[in-house]
């Protein structure tokens, strides 16, 4: 499917990415580029991020084991079924873009 990319500058949590439940089986890569100074974790939530009211803000998310508190661009996967991804930046005044591509199905 479409790669997606969520950018921050600066402090901010990136809008959530949906991500198909329902492929199988489940390959999603990740890459942030980094682009200045900034500190970045990327996170995933089992939350169902379709549901009326649902608020990101408060959400129960869960850090990427190896991409947490990174400073400069990497890549890694998620090889399991989660609904949502986003992106922390958490200092720093520079930019990181987070690519998410999952394989086999789509992003919703």
């Amino acid at each position: 499917m479409r790669p997606v990319t969520l950018t921050n500058v600066g402090v901010n949590n990136s809008a959530v990415c949906p991500v198909d439940i329902y492929v199988a089986p489940v390959n999603i890569g990740l890459n942030v580029v980094v682009t200045g100074t900034i500190t970045y974790t990327v996170q995933y939530t089992f939350d169902d991020v379709f549901a009326a009211g649902y608020d990101p803000a408060t959400g129960n998310w869960t850090a990427h084991p190896t991409l947490t508190l990174q400073t400069t661009t990497k890549d890694s996967n998620i090889a399991y079924p989660v609904r949502g991804i986003r992106l922390n930046t958490s200092s720093g005044s520079g930019t990181a873009a987070l690519t998410i591509i999952e394989a086999g199905g789509g992003i919703s």
